[in-house]
């Protein structure tokens, strides 16, 4: 059964830059497109960006310029390197394919920016 671990959350002052990292258990990045969620406090769950099977990138209006999803196949391995961190980008970050699959979802990545 696959199960996404993701790691690489912490503590960074605005303008700062953490890479976020998630590894799957079984080879399902050959299969499937990626994204990378997130919820803060109170709100719901969104997509900040994706990957497609072929590399094909798209993000969310609010981190276009500052976020890059990356994926590495070989490795079954998808990133997010997060630049220019704000304090709105406070959230527990999640990877799961593109659309989502419910039995995927984890516990996620803390990220906290302080202001």
């Amino acid at each position: 059964q696959v199960q996404l671990v993701e790691s690489g959350g912490g503590l960074v002052q605005a303008g700062g830059s953490l890479r976020l990292s998630c590894a799957a258990s079984g080879s399902i990045f050959n299969i499937h497109n990626m994204g990378w969620y997130r919820q803060a406090p109170g709100k719901q769950r969104e997509l900040v960006a994706s990957i497609a099977r072929g590399g094909f990138t798209n993000y969310a209006d609010a981190v276009k310029g500052r976020f890059t999803i990356s994926r590495d196949n070989a490795k079954n391995t998808v990133y997010l390197q997060m630049n220019s961190l704000k304090a709105e980008d406070t959230a527990v970050y999640y990877c799961n394919t593109n659309p989502s699959l419910g039995r995927l979802w984890s516990q996620g990545t803390q990220v906290t920016v302080s202001s």
